[in-house]
């Protein structure tokens, strides 16, 4: 079962910046600034937060993860100013 996810994330150092940026690419889609949603099951969510722990600095940096609900019974009340906002959707990709 796939969750939806928040996450937001300040780096003070512009490597790791750029490093959890790349990360973050890789498992949802972009929102803004330092702001992606994602939807994952909870082993991606693991993996997710293992990579994210190895590319930031404990002390200096912080992630926020916030566990919207299940994806498929999920619908986000969520109010957007300017570019309309649209959840995640699962879909198939033809590479």
């Amino acid at each position: 079962m796939e969750h939806l996810y928040i996450i937001s994330y300040d780096i003070s150092d512009p490597k790791r910046l750029r490093r959890v940026f790349r990360i973050m690419k890789g498992y949802g889609e972009w929102l803004q600034l330092s702001v992606f949603q994602c939807r994952l099951t909870r082993m991606r969510m693991v993996q997710l937060e293992s990579d994210l722990s190895d590319a930031m600095n404990q002390r200096d940096d912080h992630v926020l993860i916030v566990d919207v609900g299940p994806a498929e019974e999920i619908r986000p009340r969520v109010r957007s100013l300017g570019k309309a906002f649209e959840a995640v959707r699962r879909e198939a990709v033809i590479v």
